[in-house]
C-alpha cells in the first residue's frame, strides 16, 4: 500500500462526517494529504495555514536526558521562534468558534502534541514524548464555557495493521 493510500483511508473515514474546512501546513507532504482527503469532502474548503507548519514548540529548560540529543545544538533564537508558532497555533485553533464548526488540520507529530497538551492543560514539557503515526486522527473538542475534550488521540483504526505505526521505533503494538 501506497504512503498516498493511507490518506485515501483517511479521506473515506471523514467523508460521513459534516467537516466544513481542511487547513494543512505548508509543507509539500501536508499539502499533497489535503488535497487527498479534500477529494472526499467535496463541500469543504481546503486551504493553508502557516500555523500548521512543523516546529518544535517548547525547549524544556531542563532536559530529559532521553531527549538531550534532539535538543543538541537547538539555540535560543530557535526556541523562541518554536514558542511563538506555538502560540499562533494554539490561539488559531485551540479555542470554541462561533458557531458549530468542524475542521480537519493535516499537520505533523509536534504541532499535534501541542495541542493535545494545550487541552489537557499539562506543563510545556509534556509535549514531548506525545508521538503520533502517520495520518493517525486525533480530535479535540471546544466548546463555551467548558474544558477542551481530547474525543480521540492518535486513532490509526481507519489503516490495515501494515500501515499503522510507521513513524514510531520498534516496539510491540496492540
Amino acid at each position: 500500500m501506497s504512503e498516498s493510500g493511507s490518506r485515501i483511508f483517511v479521506g473515506r473515514r471523514l467523508a460521513a462526517l459534516p467537516i466544513d474546512a481542511v487547513w494543512h501546513s505548508p509543507l509539500s507532504r501536508a499539502v499533497r494529504c489535503a488535497r487527498i482527503i479534500g477529494a472526499h469532502l467535496p463541500w469543504a474548503t481546503v486551504r493553508e495555514a502557516p500555523e500548521l507548519a512543523d516546529h518544535v514548540p517548547h525547549v524544556p529548560a531542563e532536559l530529559p536526558s532521553e531527549w538531550a540529543p534532539f535538543f543538541d545544538g537547538y539555540d535560543a533564537e530557535e526556541a523562541a521562534v518554536g514558542e511563538r508558532q506555538a502560540a499562533a497555533l494554539t490561539a488559531r485553533f485551540a479555542r470554541p468558534a462561533a458557531t458549530e464548526t468542524h475542521e480537519v488540520l493535516v499537520t505533523h507529530a509536534y504541532p499535534v502534541a501541542w495541542l493535545v497538551r494545550d487541552a489537557l492543560e499539562a506543563p510545556p514539557a509534556r509535549w514531548l514524548g506525545l508521538n503520533c503515526g502517520n495520518t493517525a486522527l486525533t480530535a479535540i473538542e471546544y466548546r463555551d464555557g467548558t474544558a477542551p475534550t481530547v474525543l480521540l488521540y492518535n486513532d490509526m483504526g481507519h489503516l490495515p495493521p501494515e500501515l499503522r505505526w510507521t513513524g514510531f521505533g520498534a516496539g510491540t503494538r496492540p
